[in-house]
């Protein structure tokens, strides 16, 4: 079996439907018999709540308290919007000893070219944070009626990242919000990541490794919202040779957190 990390979990509760895999327990479950070793875990907390140190405190604590069968790592939810944001940042990183946030612009209601995300950016940048960006949570199709969440806008990324050469951003769930094409020419800028939540399509994984090297591409389920075997199944299934699939499994994302 091999070993995988996940980048793309999240805890807690989805407030709009119940889901296998939505208690803790239930989940690491999951990821252990599937071959994780590693998950890098959001919250659905970190998505509605105000206090956001409270839930990314309740995120690490959770993710301390899972043993350790399957290695879960904390990514706080950082909001640009709220007037508090750089003391949640803080704690973050002096508090939690996080390594990363999750950032999810479309439900905090702002777009990338925002000048608090801008300094966010500098900031993570400052503090050798990684950064994740989720693009889309839920299928726009079975979104809950007065509940309609745009895609995040990402074109303007590139150009906001040419100040920050050191800075590592992981593009979640992108593939409903942008094109293969656009996906090639953001990793030209050689600091985004994509994961493979959302790429749908037959042979969609060898499409996007012909324009995004596979050193840019890592596994990402987005469990539980997501079934966690399709993406197991598409990088199972794809036209790539062992030595690329490991990098997508593991050794791009221990790439990632070694930096």
């Amino acid at each position: 079996m091999d070993q995988i990390i996940d980048t793309n979990v999240t805890l807690f509760h989805w407030p709009f439907r119940r889901m296998p895999g939505d208690e803790t327990n239930q989940l690491v479950e999951k990821l252990r018999s599937n071959g994780v070793v590693e998950a890098w875990a959001g919250s659905f907390e970190g998505v509605f709540h105000r206090d956001l140190t409270a839930a990314n405190e309740r995120l690490k604590k959770a993710c301390d308290d899972a043993g350790k069968t399957v290695a879960l790592i904390p990514f706080g939810s950082i909001n640009p919007l709220l007037p508090d944001w750089e003391p949640d940042l803080k704690s973050c990183v002096e508090q939690f000893g996080m390594r990363g946030i999750r950032l999810h612009p479309n439900y905090h209601g702002y777009k990338l070219d925002h000048p608090e995300f801008v300094r966010l950016l500098a900031l993570a940048d400052e503090r050798r944070l990684m950064v994740q960006i989720v693009a889309t949570l839920e299928d726009e199709r079975t979104q809950p009626k007065l509940m309609q969440v745009p895609h995040v806008d990402l074109k303007p990324l590139a150009e906001l990242l040419k100040p920050h050469a050191r800075l590592q951003v992981v593009l979640l769930n992108a593939f409903r919000a942008l094109t293969i094409d656009q996906a090639g020419s953001l990793a030209a800028s050689g600091q985004v990541f994509f994961d493979i939540a959302m790429l749908e399509g037959v042979g969609g994984i060898a499409r996007l490794a012909a324009k995004v090297p596979t050193e840019r591409i890592v596994f990402g389920s987005h469990y539980p919202l997501f079934y966690f075997e399709s993406a197991l199944f598409k990088l199972r299934e794809s036209a790539l040779a062992q030595v690329q699939r490991d990098l997508i499994f593991t050794k791009n994302a221990r790439g990632l957190t070694a930096q």
